[in-house]
C-alpha cells in the first residue's frame, strides 16, 4: 500500500512517533566528538560516526515497527547552514541531500511508515534568542539551506527549538516557496512563552496570519512534559487555537527550564517509565499526537512512550 502523505497522516493518525536523542547520545553515549562546525551532520561521512548513526536510527525505527506506528526521522542538520557549511572541510560535500538519502535507506528496511524531516534551526542561541534574526535578514540567511532540503526532497521541514518569532516567520515564508509541508517547534518555558517573550497562543496566531503556507502544526522540543503542562495551563495559552494547532513535544528526560540546560555540565536523564508518565498527564492537559524525545533520551524511553501511549489511546 501506498504511504499516505505526512499531512494526511497527521489528519489521521492517533499517535505518531519521533525519533528520540541523536546527537547527545553520539557524543556522550559513544564519545564520538562531531565537526565543530555542522556538528553531527558531518558524521555520515565518518564510518565509525555513520555505523553510530545507523545504530541509533534502527533502534527507534524498531519501536516504530513494533508498535505499528508512523514516525518521523529528521536529518542532524540544525548547524549545517550556508555560514557554517562554508566554515567546515565539508563545504565541497552534499551534506543535507546525503543525509536525507542516508535515513531513507535505513527507513526502507522496516516495516513502519517513516517520514524524512529535514531540521533547521535558528542563527543564533536558541536557548537565549541572542543572535535572533529579523525577517529580513531570516530571508536571507537560510535561503541556503532551505533550497538544500528542497533538492534533498525530504517530506517536510522541521524548524527545530525557535526562540523568536521573525526568524520563524521568515524561514516559514521560505518553505512556502518551496511549497513544503513544515513544522514549526518552539523553544518555551514554563510560564508558557517562548523565549521572545510571545505567548504560545500569541506566536501561533502571529505566525499563521504572517504565512501563506501554514505549518502542519506546531509543537516544542528540547522541554520536559511537565514544564508543557505548565505551560499549556496558563489561562493565555488555554484556547481553541491551541487546542487546534499545538500537537507535539519531543521531550527532555529532565523537567528543566532552558536557561538551566544550557548551562548542564553533564548529560541528566530520567527513568523511561516516569518520562512516559508525564507524557500521559501531559495529555490529560491537551492531547498531544507528535511525540519523542529530546536530550537525556533513548530507545528505552521511545519504547515506553509508545507503549504507554497506544494502550491510552486504544482505551
Amino acid at each position: 500500500m501506498e504511504r499516505q502523505s505526512l499531512t494526511s497522516c497527521y489528519q489521521t493518525a492517533p499517535l505518531i512517533l519521533t525519533e528520540g536523542a541523536v546527537g547527545l547520545r553520539v557524543s556522550h553515549e559513544f564519545g564520538i566528538i562531531p565537526d565543530r562546525n555542522i556538528r553531527n551532520a558531518s558524521l555520515i561521512y565518518d564510518s565509525r560516526g555513520r555505523k553510530t548513526l545507523e545504530i541509533i536510527y534502527r533502534q527507534y525505527l524498531q519501536v516504530a515497527e513494533d508498535y505499528a506506528l508512523p514516525i518521523l526521522l529528521m536529518t542532524n542538520t540544525r548547524r549545517a547552514n550556508k555560514e557554517m557549511m562554508d566554515a567546515s572541510s565539508f563545504k565541497d560535500k552534499s551534506v543535507i541531500p546525503d543525509y536525507a538519502d542516508f535515513l531513507r535507506g535505513l527507513s526502507a528496511q522496516y516495516n513502519c511508515d517513516a517520514y524524512i524531516g529535514g531540521i533547521i534551526g535558528c542563527k543564533g542561541d536558541a536557548y537565549t534568542g541572542e543572535g535572533a534574526l529579523n525577517v529580513e535578514d531570516a530571508l536571507s540567511f537560510h535561503t541556503w539551506q532551505i533550497n538544500e532540503f528542497a533538492k534533498a526532497k525530504v517530506d517536510f521541514i522541521f524548524e527545530a527549538i525557535m526562540p523568536a518569532i521573525d526568524e520563524i516567520i521568515g524561514i516559514s515564508m521560505l518553505v512556502g516557496r518551496q511549497n513544503m509541508p513544515y513544522i514549526v517547534s518552539f523553544m518555551i518555558r514554563g510560564n508558557g512563552k517562548i523565549i521572545d517573550g510571545h505567548s504560545i497562543h500569541d506566536a501561533i496566531t502571529i505566525v499563521d496570519s504572517s504565512t501563506e503556507v501554514k505549518p502542519l502544526c506546531y509543537m516544542t522540543n528540547c522541554v520536559h512534559p511537565d514544564i508543557l503542562r505548565n505551560a499549556l495551563s496558563e489561562k493565555y495559552n488555554d484556547t481553541d487555537t491551541v487546542r487546534a494547532r499545538f500537537g507535539g513535544i519531543q521531550a527532555n528526560a529532565v523537567c528543566a527550564e532552558p536557561d538551566e540546560l544550557d548551562s548542564l555540565l553533564e548529560m541528566k536523564t530520567s527513568p523511561a517509565d516516569e518520562l512516559a508518565n508525564s507524557f500521559l498527564s501531559l495529555n490529560e492537559v491537551l492531547p498531544i499526537k507528535i511525540c519523542g524525545g529530546c536530550c537525556g533520551t533513548d530507545d528505552r524511553h521511545i519504547r515506553e512512550i509508545a507503549k504507554r501511549l497506544s494502550a491510552y489511546h486504544a482505551s
